[in-house]
């Protein structure tokens, strides 16, 4: 059997956490199965990088930040090669580079693109543990890439799903995938299971457990994820294409505070004006998510959208510079917003789901500033100083609890 064990930066932080992520490693081992790792940076070492970086150079380029954040995982994976050689089990650690793990050009947010897994095929041939550094890989410069933030999930779903491991398992600091981010909702449970699609909403609408494309790129090659926590023992939540159990209406409510809400008021309503304004925000790498537009009146409409809170100066400079292409007469923005979602295949056959949520939050007097909905996910715009009375509110009205 091929395990794929993906442990985060809390699981790694300290000495006691590798040892203990080394021993849980071995045991799989000792039982004969092959196991390949990859691991996070220790802790809260990338911000300590970047940190670093910014106290040099306000400004870094995005190709040498990437350099130097790379330099995190392979901290981590030497260290616990290091620690599984202290119990006689042979490891070896190897980064991006040694593997061959081929990205696009796009520093900071880099994507895979194919994986060659000769030299892990050799060492796993070896009876050897091999140790893998997360987040990164290598373009066709032979430049150091990075995937984005939680990217370590991806790079265990893409090894899954290039050696056809039998499981991927991603420990992190809680034990699975619960109904709201217990730290917030007191009552939230634990899922036993949940499907791709509704993982990948709750992933990329801010749960913060998995990376949304790592839940992606499982659904894609039917890699089946377990997510448990490398503190204890629990069992955790699986990641598949269906679950047995009976769909709930609401499987999840999430909530994402780096958002930024963004207006160009007075654009010409014209055919094709929509189409230049995320024409320039797509060339600017800004992902848009809710977008609505007024009711054109007197020859002018107004465009409201969100973009993540981290890109919303690449989307202000993209659309200040085009001010002249586009002619809107006012831009403003809103930086005190945030994203309140529900997700659940159940939605697709129960009507009144939205109305339900919209009820508490109106019991809540919690003001809505827009609305996006899909077939499995409501989502919802408030004021970001609202967001844990609004998921409560939510949790409670669909009763997630046991």
């Amino acid at each position: 059997m091929l395990i794929v064990k993906k442990f985060g930066g809390t699981s790694v932080a300290d000495k006691e956490r590798i040892m203990n992520v080394a021993k849980r490693c071995i045991r799989d081992y000792q039982e004969g199965n092959d196991v390949v790792v990859v691991l996070s940076a220790m802790g809260k070492q990338t911000d300590v990088l970047i940190d670093m970086a910014k106290d040099i150079n306000p400004t870094p380029s995005k190709r040498e930040l990437d350099m130097l954040l790379s330099t995190g995982e392979q901290t981590s994976v030497a260290l616990m090669a290091m620690a599984m050689a202290t119990f006689k089990i042979p490891a070896i650690s190897l980064n991006a580079f040694q593997v061959a793990m081929h990205t696009t050009s796009a520093y900071g947010s880099a994507r895979l693109k194919r994986i060659d897994t000769e030299r892990i095929r050799h060492e796993l041939d070896q009876r050897k543990i091999v140790i893998i550094t997360g987040f990164q890989g290598v373009n066709k410069y032979d430049d150091v890439t990075t995937l984005g933030r939680g990217g370590s999930d991806t790079t265990a779903v893409a090894l899954a799903a290039a050696l056809h491991a039998d499981t991927c398992e991603i420990f992190t600091d809680v034990d699975g995938v619960y109904t709201a981010d217990p730290r917030i909702v007191k009552k939230a449970r634990k899922l036993k299971e949940i499907t791709y699609d509704e993982m990948l909403d709750l992933a990329t609408l801010g749960a913060g457990v998995l990376h949304n494309r790592s839940v992606e790129m499982a659904k894609k090659y039917g890699v089946q994820l377990v997510v448990r926590s490398s503190l204890n023992e629990e069992e955790g939540t699986v990641v598949k294409e269906d679950v047995r159990v009976e769909r709930m209406l609401v499987s999840g409510v999430a909530a994402d505070r780096n958002v930024t809400r963004i207006s160009l008021v007075g654009l010409k309503d014209v055919p094709g004006i929509a189409f230049k304004v995320f024409d320039v925000l797509g060339k600017a790498n800004v992902n848009v998510d809710m977008i609505l537009q007024s009711i054109g009146r007197h020859g002018t409409k107004d465009i409201t959208f969100t973009v993540p809170g981290d890109a919303s100066d690449d989307a202000l400079g993209a659309l200040e510079k085009n001010k002249d292409v586009l002619g809107y007469e006012e831009l403003s923005i809103n930086r005190e917003v945030a994203k309140v979602s529900i997700v659940g295949a159940g939605m697709m056959s129960n009507p009144g789901v939205a109305a339900k949520m919209f009820e508490a939050l109106y019991n809540s007097r919690i003001n809505i500033n827009m609305i996006s909905t899909s077939e499995i996910r409501v989502t919802v715009l408030i004021d970001v100083k609202e967001v844990d009375k609004a998921v409560n509110a939510i949790h409670d009205m669909f009763e997630l609890e046991d």
